[in-house]
């Protein structure tokens, strides 16, 4: 089911009391995808949310569309979990400059009132036809997939499961998820360089190192010098900018400074290829900063008998 199909769909049976959803995809760019139309009684607000493999819909954040029936609202949102926000959330250089709901709607009880509107359209449906506006111009069911990439781009870097170009990819023979690179790693910790000079946190049988929680959003890897006993931020440079890596690991360096009173926290970029760029990101970076180049190599063996 193509997107326009979709959506069309999804908004003309919003507008009925079926609230039926199992032919509906369970998969959208990568990502899980599940649609509400209510419980019992048709929903007053209908939603389809687009989530990572781990997160719940019922516990965690993720784009979400809304559609305000009564308000002939469709809002594109940084969603919250009504029931359980993700403690975690949207990093605050996502959030900072937008409205939430509540406020966009003037009303703090309205449903989803603590998501956050990323698109809002106006929707008219007459003798079963669509349309779209914002602003008082008309939209096309493109331009609004154009705007649900974005903020799916958006979550799949906080989520860490933004795919590369596979076919570039492949060449080199690295990994084309890099959340699959992250797995790796953890898994394998003890084998690596990175194992030999530094320690993974544990507590209570619980690792905390992996996707280590902070108010700015989740670091790859926080782990411990064996030797000097301070943090190290781990960062895996994605399919995103040197400046934006290097800015990145600064963020979260500075983060753990200021929480842990760690003057001597230290910086690591995890890299499949090391360019003159993040050479000099790196040039006068404040603080120490290595840098580990990846390589996966695989082979293919005849099976005999």
């Amino acid at each position: 089911m193509n997107f326009n199909k979709l959506l069309s769909e999804y908004i003309s049976q919003s507008q009925t009391k079926n609230m039926r959803y199992s032919h509906y995809p369970k998969e959208y760019s990568g990502l899980k995808m599940k649609l509400g139309f209510g419980m019992g009684i048709p929903a007053k607000v209908t939603w389809i949310a687009f989530t990572a493999p781990e997160i719940k819909v019922s516990d965690g954040f993720y784009p979400v569309f809304l559609y305000y029936k009564k308000q002939k609202k469709l809002i594109l949102a940084y969603g919250l979990s009504i029931w359980h926000p993700s403690d975690e959330g949207w990093p605050n250089d996502v959030i900072d400059s937008l409205q939430t709901i509540g406020e966009f709607f003037n009303d703090k009880h309205v449903n989803y009132s603590n998501s956050f509107v990323f698109k809002s359209y106006d929707v008219n449906v007459k003798n079963k036809k669509i349309s779209i506006s914002s602003d008082g111009i008309n939209k096309s069911l493109e331009s609004l997939e154009k705007d649900l990439e974005k903020i799916l781009n958006t979550y799949k870097k906080c989520v860490h499961l933004e795919i590369s170009n596979i076919e570039s990819i492949e060449n080199k023979g690295l990994f084309y998820m890099e959340k699959q690179l992250e797995d790796f790693i953890i898994h394998n910790w003890s084998k690596t360089q990175l194992g030999k000079k530094y320690d993974l946190i544990i507590k209570d049988g619980e690792l905390k190192s992996q996707q280590f929680r902070t108010d700015i959003g989740p670091i790859d890897i926080l782990a411990i010098d064996k030797k000097t006993k301070s943090y190290v931020v781990i960062e895996l440079k994605r399919n995103q900018t040197s400046d934006d890596t290097v800015g990145q690991l600064m963020r979260y360096m500075g983060w753990v400074k200021r929480h842990y009173k760690d003057d001597n926290v230290k910086g690591v970029i995890i890299a499949g290829e090391y360019d003159k760029k993040l050479d000099y990101a790196l040039e006068f970076a404040p603080i120490e900063t290595d840098v580990f180049i990846y390589n996966v190599k695989f082979s293919l063996e005849e099976f005999k008998n």
